[in-house]
């Protein structure tokens, strides 16, 4: 397992220790507005994902009620779920242990 950059923060002389590289992940969730084509093709235009891959991910939201669609650093995991919000996907953010 890689090892993880953190930092220490001192309140009222007890220390808190801040995990700033763990990942994060984007959660899609099922919902029933938006068609599975038109889930895919969100998951090919936004992450560039191969149309299996996006065809894959699709089915995991549409049976299983969700899917992890990207893990990575907190800025670029809200910078992708703000994305598909834009699209009308039903999108959460979800820290990694």
């Amino acid at each position: 397992m890689p090892e993880t950059e953190s930092d220490t923060v001192l309140l009222d002389d007890t220390s808190i220790e801040v995990e700033t590289d763990v990942p994060w992940s984007v959660i899609v969730w099922n919902d029933p507005i938006n068609l599975m084509d038109f889930v895919s093709y969100v998951f090919r235009k936004v992450f560039g994902y191969s149309k299996s891959k996006a065809q894959k991910l699709m089915l995991d939201v549409h049976e299983k009620g969700r899917a992890n669609v990207f893990n990575g650093e907190r800025t670029e995991a809200e910078m992708f779920m703000h994305r598909l919000h834009g699209y009308g996907l039903w999108a959460t953010l979800e820290q990694d242990k």
